[in-house]
């Protein structure tokens, strides 16, 4: 990633994309907790249902990095 900074427009496309990824990622959550508790579960659907949230937390956290960047010490 470039050490310039970002544009408003960069932070602001950045921070949406951001805010959809945390609901997908929450709504998953959700919907994985709904299918354990209502037996039986489809193991494979809860699996993948898992991943996708898994790929979402990590998209979520290099967004975060690019708004926040680490400070130096």
């Amino acid at each position: 990633m470039s050490n310039q900074p970002l544009s408003d427009e960069e932070f602001c496309s950045i921070r949406t994309q951001l805010h959809e990824l945390q609901i997908e990622h929450r709504d998953l959550d959700l919907v994985i907790v709904h299918l354990i508790a209502n037996p039986p579960p489809d193991d494979l659907l809860i699996r993948r249902l898992k991943k996708r949230k898994l790929a979402l937390k990590d998209r979520i956290i290099l967004l975060e990095g690019i708004l926040v960047p680490d400070i130096p010490a």
